[in-house]
C-alpha cells in the first residue's frame, strides 16, 4: 500500500470513530426517552466511554489525536506535489477545524463528562448469564 492510501485509510478510520462517538452522545439519551433496548448494552457503551476517555486524556496531555499523528506522518511521505483525493479533502474538512487547540480540549473534556453523566441518566445493563 502506497502512504496516500494508508493516510486515506487512517482519515476514514477516524470519521468512522468520530461518528460513532457522536451516534453514542444522541442515540443514548433519544434512546432511553424512547425505550430503543440497544442504549443499554453494556459493552458498546464501554467502549463509547473508552473512545471518549482516550480523546479527552490525548488533548489534557497536549497531544493531537493519534490517528491524525498517524494521518501526518503517512502524508509527510507522499511525493510533493501530489494532490489529496477529493473525498479526503471534504473528509479533512469536516474533521480539522481551525481553532486553538484549547477549545478542542474543553470540548472533549465536556464531551467526556457529558458521557460520564449519561451513564448515570441512562445506566448500561449487563445480561443476566
Amino acid at each position: 500500500m502506497t502512504p496516500e492510501t494508508l493516510a486515506t485509510a487512517v482519515l476514514v478510520a477516524h470519521l468512522g470513530v468520530i461518528l460513532f462517538n457522536v451516534f453514542g452522545l444522541v442515540a443514548v439519551p433519544l434512546g432511553a426517552w424512547f425505550g430503543w433496548r440497544f442504549v443499554y448494552g453494556f459493552w458498546w457503551r464501554l467502549l463509547h466511554l473508552a473512545s471518549l476517555f482516550v480523546v479527552a486524556l490525548q488533548a489534557l496531555l497536549g497531544r493531537a489525536c493519534f490517528l491524525t499523528i498517524w494521518q501526518s506522518a503517512l502524508e509527510a511521505q507522499e511525493a510533493a506535489g501530489k494532490t489529496t483525493p477529493l473525498i479526503a479533502t471534504w473528509i479533512n474538512r469536516l474533521i480539522y477545524w481551525p481553532l486553538p487547540f484549547w477549545v478542542f480540549t474543553l470540548g472533549y473534556v465536556a464531551v467526556f463528562l457529558y458521557v460520564l453523566l449519561l451513564w448515570r441518566w441512562v445506566p448500561p445493563r449487563r445480561r443476566a448469564a
